[in-house]
């Protein structure tokens, strides 16, 4: 700008002139402090603001606030800075976007409405060596919901040509924040317009894609993106063929997934380490432990050592089909090869021999954890109290929740969760609702499962009032009941002949949608069979089968059961023959509700001969079988008796 033009304007708009002292010629990105002043050389401007009022905002007097970094002016003028002297400063300042940047920055980017306003900004800010910036503003953009993908792709190809930008980066950004903000479908469409213009995405950029494809579980659109990187030539890097593999993986075809491997090598393309742990883990995953050894064998014959992760999903694989001895061996050998074990790995053979049952091998490798150096996790602990509790091993459980105190582990909401569903299962509702009280106290929210163990433990005691409003408090939260809460809650009603409440609480199930299950049912047809209302039960089983749910043998046993119950036994023997025709073989259940009906009809021969045939198909009887035949072997004496005398 020319010395006497300055001057002119100075003194039109009465402003003072100042020398400046020395300007650092950089200044940094994110600073709302102005810089130091040139000694001598620049020129800036300060308004008389005396009278309070700010001079009028011209295109000049804007740039030389910017170029003088005076943002504390622009912030006062910011109100009055039109979407114009906005767009003329920006397309000044296209050869210095860092300048730019500062400018908006201070400006205030959500005061710019205007979509081409903001599109030339971030076209400017897209030459910074640093992405971050650029992403940053297109994510605002596309939150603010001021203009469509499409407006906004557009106005970015207008503000590049006017300022002459030759690179098309700037929608790969864009793409890669669709991505980022799990747009799929504007990822697409933003695909397909770069493809219309002419533009070829970067590899990155379709990475990006493909990966957020894979998270949303949209392997359709993978595949057509892939084939479409394939139409443009756009070349796969090593990173693209491991996304590919994973969904293949993910997909359950594995041997696709090792063709992949020769396919990329053809390519010329070397499989990473990452590459073969992807399949490892997917053969480990669909339980083919050989097929991962054979994947192993190649990984190493072709130079690529294991790493911890690979001997992970082994032992991860292993510990799924009960292979534990093989786990642990795993787990040495990794060792042996100066491997360290991760805290997951630990866990996952924790939680294998909990499965089992098996305490003292899941203590020993928490031991082991720690003499390796390795910090036992809320996980590890979680682990070891759930078993601990299943086994009724209360006092166990608490010394291990005071050891995780110890250790600075903070219980979370699973670790309450646990504790609450075992002093539950025990009937220990006071201990249950002071944890319940804690977790709140300790900021962690209940959740679904904590209310229903609480309403279980409650429906055990025939507090049904009690279970009945804490339903009600849960609802009042926000939070949707699941089929295993309300599924609680109907069978403590029907255990304390509450059945209407059951049924009211069906119909809340079909208002709610929450689909009904044979477990549902099944205590419905039970609570009937109780009140001798055997019928309806019949008519239960019919509506299950109406509503396309599956009796299972249970529903078959508890008609049997109420029919012989009640002597009805051609019912009893019709409903045991229908079981039989749709698969279900009778178990000691049937043959016990069948005898103890036989006797109860003093029918002592049939009982009998029902018992070889129990006994005949492998079932042995129980102290029920044998009392029910007593009790009518005596009814039968005793009616001979009677009818002597």
């Amino acid at each position: 700008m020319r010395t006497h033009k300055i001057s002119q304007t100075l003194e039109h708009l009465n402003l003072k002139t100042i020398i400046s002292t020395n300007q650092s010629k950089s200044c940094l990105l994110f600073s709302s402090t102005p810089q130091p002043r040139p000694t001598q050389q620049t020129q800036t401007f300060i308004p008389n603001t005396s009278g309070g009022n700010l001079p009028e905002i011209t295109s000049e007097l804007l740039n030389s606030y910017i170029h003088s970094s005076q943002w504390h002016f622009i912030k006062q003028h910011a109100p009055k800075i039109t979407r114009s002297l906005i767009a003329s400063a920006l397309l000044d300042l296209h050869k210095t976007p860092e300048l730019a940047f500062q400018f908006i920055n201070h400006l205030g980017f959500r005061r710019i409405r205007d979509i081409k306003t903001r599109c030339i900004a971030i076209a400017v800010i897209s030459r910074l060596s640093t992405s971050k910036p650029t992403l940053q503003l297109l994510k605002e953009t596309l939150n603010s919901g001021i203009a469509t993908i499409q407006v906004v792709f557009n106005e970015l190809a207008v503000a590049r040509d006017e300022l002459r930008i030759k690179s098309s980066t700037v929608f790969d950004f864009l793409l890669r924040v669709c991505c980022e903000l799990k747009r799929d479908v504007d990822a697409f469409k933003c695909f397909y317009m770069m493809k219309e213009k002419g533009f070829v995405p970067k590899i990155e950029s379709c990475n990006d894609m493909l990966s957020m494809f894979v998270k949303l579980n949209r392997p359709d659109k993978a595949w057509v993106l892939y084939a479409e990187m394939f139409r443009m030539r756009i070349k796969s890097s090593v990173y693209t063929f491991n996304i590919m593999i994973n969904l293949l993986c993910k997909e359950g075809k594995l041997q696709k997934a090792k063709d992949f491997l020769g396919f990329m090598e053809s390519l010329g393309i070397k499989p990473n380490i990452v590459t073969y742990n992807t399949i490892v883990h997917g053969y480990c995953l669909n339980g083919r432990i050989e097929g991962a050894r054979l994947v192993l064998n190649a990984m190493k014959s072709r130079g690529v050592q294991p790493d911890s992760y690979t001997y992970g999903s082994f032992v991860s694989g292993m510990c799924k089909e009960g292979r534990l001895e093989e786990a642990s061996r795993m787990l040495e050998q990794m060792k042996e090869n100066g491997l360290v074990p991760t805290a997951v790995t630990y866990n996952t053979l924790i939680d294998g021999y909990c499965n089992k049952g098996n305490l003292e091998m899941a203590f020993s490798f928490r031991d082991e954890m720690v003499k390796q150096g390795i910090m036992p996790t809320a996980s590890t602990y979680n682990l070891l109290i759930h078993e601990l509790l299943m086994e009724r091993k209360m006092v166990e459980a608490d010394v291990m929740l005071k050891e995780m105190g110890e250790k600075g582990i903070v219980p979370d909401s699973i670790t309450y969760n646990i504790l609450i569903n075992g002093y539950c299962r025990c009937g220990n509702a006071k201990k249950a609702f002071s944890l319940h009280d804690e977790m709140i106290h300790k900021g962690i929210q209940p959740t679904m499962l904590t209310y229903t163990s609480l309403i279980f433990v409650l429906s055990k005691q025939n507090r049904m009032i009690e279970a009945d409003q804490l339903f009600e408090n849960f609802l009042a939260k926000g939070m949707l009941p699941d089929i295993v809460m309300f599924n609680a809650l109907i069978d403590g009603h029907c255990a304390n002949g509450n059945i209407e409440r059951a049924f009211s609480l069906l119909k809340e199930m079909d208002r709610m949608k929450v689909h009904p299950d044979e477990v549902t049912y099944n205590t419905l047809m039970h609570g009937r069979c109780r009140q001798g209302k055997v019928e309806e039960a019949r008519r239960l089983l019919d509506q299950m089968k109406r509503r396309g749910i599956k009796p299972d043998h249970i529903s078959y046993n508890t008609l049997i059961s109420g029919y012989s119950k009640r002597g009805d036994m051609k019912d009893a023997f019709r409903v045991r023959d229908e079981m039989l025709s749709v698969g279900f073989n009778p178990t000691r259940l049937t043959y016990n509700a069948l005898i103890q009906g036989l006797c109860k009809n003093q029918e002592g021969d049939l009982a009998e001969e029902l018992l070889r045939e129990m006994v005949g198909k492998g079932i042995t009887p129980d102290d029920n079988t044998y009392f029910s035949l007593i009790e009518g072997i005596a009814s039968v004496d005793k009616a001979a008796e009677s009818s002597d005398s």
